[in-house]
Parts: C-alpha cells; structure tokens; sequence
C-alpha cells in the first residue's frame, strides 16, 4: 500500500503544482493519474499548443509547461501512480482515506486532493455523416503535432480559444488555413480575435462566418468539404484535413460516485475558505471544482492548489502553526536536506 501525507487524484498541471507547494510545507504527495504520463491533457491532447495566459511567459507550449512543473516538483520527490484511474475511496477509522485504482493498488493519505482537470473525457463530434469513416483519414480533434500540418491545407472549425490558438498558430506552418464558425462572433480572448483578424486582413487566414461543414468528401483519404452559409447555396472547399474543436465532452467517471457534491458535471467546493468539498478532508482543485464566480483557467488552478495546501497542513498537524514565509527569504528546502536560496470569455466579431 502507498502512504503518503497528500493524494493527488490527477497529474495535469494543477496537480504537479500542488507537490510544490505541498513541499514547501514539508508534506509529501504522490499522484494517480488515468494516463501513462504526467501533465494531463497538456501532454496527451496539445503537447504543441501554445499557452499565454502563464505568468512570467508570454507564450509556452503545453508539453513545455509541464516539463517546467515537473523540474520545479522534482525536489520534493511526489509519487506516481500512472496508467490506472482512481476507482473507489474508503474513509477509514482514523480520518485517513483508502483510494483504489482499477488495477487494485491501494493508496492511503490522510487527505485527497482531486485535481482531475475535466475528469475523463471525448471530442465533441459534429453530427456529419461519414464522419468516422474520415477519422485518421483527414479529421482530427486534437493536434499533438503541428508539423503533420506543414504546408498542407488545413480547415478548422470551433468559435473558442481552441479554433482561434490553432488557426493563429498553424497560419505559419500550412500552407493554406480556413476557419469556419457558426456565427459571426467569436467567443476566445480579444487579444486572440484580434491576431486572427490582423491575419485575415494579411491574407494569412481565411474566415467563413456564419457558416457550417455540411458534408465530407473523398474516396481513401479526406479530400474535400462542403461548407454552408445561411441562405446560400453550399461551396466545396479542397482540404487535406478539417479539424472541428467544439470542445470536450467531460465526465467525472468513478469520482462522481463518491458522495461528492456535483454540479453540472463539477465538484462543488467552499471557495471561500479552502476549496474542501461536502466531505471534509477531499478538495477539489482545478477545472474539475465549481463555485461562484470561478474561471477555468490554469493559474486559478494554481491559487487554489496554494490555499488548499495551507489547509492539508492543519489536518495533517493539528494543532501545529505554520507561519509563512516568502520563498525569497526563507529559499527552498528540499528533503534531502540541501538548501537552495531563492534568487533576488469575451465576445468580438471579425468582419
């Protein structure tokens, strides 16, 4: 069985910043995450994709960020459970929780933090026919590999942060890219609009609003789509691929069977305190908690990771008082007892 002070249900970025700030307060976390590798869908779905919203980098890519967290971690030693998904918790006589993941390992900790970004989840699809005919074949719903796009002609489709990053992004390496949007109002970051208008007005992008892919074409490989705009007659376009990114359909899995207060899909938490759930002694960290007002974003992640911690010291050591220190006077203490000082949704049309 695993002991540790902190278990981590989740490894994406909100989780390995939790080992960090966990370890500044000397408690030991270990982390269950569904997938083979840490970083969560930073590494699984867009290694690639460019983030801008991270303090300190006014743009990293998502496989980089968590290279950069895994670093910072490093020091404070976490545990991984990867490949197997947390199944079942059990609270035990002395306050403790006993989790176990679908492959029967056993993990005990006085407190769980579940940081599951959006819990397990799949592409929302649009509802096209032959559409999984064309899946590997010219459709994608992810890109992990910008390069496969290189000078190819390339259609996306999605009115979000997503479509609008992909499209300024891949504006520099296909040779041609289309994006299409039911409407004519984008729901991404004004500064993100903002670039795809300036390439559209360079010729870089070109935009079809309002309009949908009504129809795939090709006899092997994706080779054309039809597109509609309303109240005219329907155009096809030649493609190499179309990648529609109308999100992720999110679900908890196993979590939501754990007596946990769940609200559309998310695990609801006081906020104004600790972000602990109905339960006391598992938070809820991250895109998978809601509360009024909350943004899922991953540097709220973040903030809510430092003030859950400082709660998991209290239930870890009762009664103990932990003052805080900033880490640029107090440096950084690792566990093998090395010293480190610490160094001196918006609304836009494109027309």
């Amino acid at each position: 069985m695993v002991e540790t002070d902190i278990l981590i249900i989740g490894a994406g970025p909100t989780g390995l910043f939790t080992v960090f700030e966990a370890g500044l307060l000397k408690m030991k976390c270990h982390l269950i995450d569904a997938l083979p590798q840490a970083g969560g869908q930073c590494s699984e779905i867009y290694p690639k994709k460019p983030i801008y919203d991270i303090p300190a980098y006014p743009e990293i890519l998502a496989g980089e960020l968590t290279e950069k967290l895994l670093e910072q971690c490093k020091q404070f030693e976490p545990g991984f459970t990867l490949g197997e998904r947390a199944e079942t918790i059990e609270k035990q006589t002395d306050g403790s929780f006993i989790v176990t993941t679908n492959k029967g390992t056993q993990h005990k900790a006085p407190v769980v933090a579940i940081a599951g970004g959006l819990g397990s989840f799949e592409p929302r699809k649009p509802q096209l026919d032959t559409i999984e005919y064309y899946e590997d074949r010219g459709i994608a719903y992810i890109i992990k590999d910008p390069e496969v796009y290189r000078d190819k002609k390339v259609v996306i489709s999605g009115g979000g942060d997503s479509a609008l990053d992909w499209s300024i992004f891949l504006s520099e390496v296909a040779s041609e890219v289309t994006l299409i949007h039911r409407r004519n109002e984008f729901r991404g970051a004004l500064d993100s609009v903002d670039k795809v208008q300036e390439l559209k007005n360079k010729g870089k992008i070109n935009i079809i609003t309002p309009a949908e892919v009504t129809a795939l074409f090709g006899e092997h490989q994706l080779e054309s789509i039809e597109v509609t705009k309303s109240g005219k007659t329907p155009v096809r376009i030649k493609t190499d691929y179309f990648i529609p990114l109308f999100g992720l359909s999110p679900k908890l899995g196993p979590i939501a069977d754990w007596g946990l207060e769940i609200e559309k899909n998310a695990i609801k938490v006081n906020n104004a305190l600790d972000y602990q759930t109905n339960i006391p002694g598992i938070f809820a960290i991250g895109d998978v908690n809601t509360y009024p007002g909350k943004l899922k974003l991953i540097l709220c992640g973040f903030h809510e990771a430092s003030l859950m911690c400082q709660a998991a010291y209290q239930i870890i050591n009762p009664g103990k008082r932990y003052v805080l220190k900033y880490t640029t006077v107090s440096g950084i203490d690792g566990f093998d007892g090395t010293r480190k000082e610490a160094p001196k949704a918006v609304v836009k049309s494109i027309r």
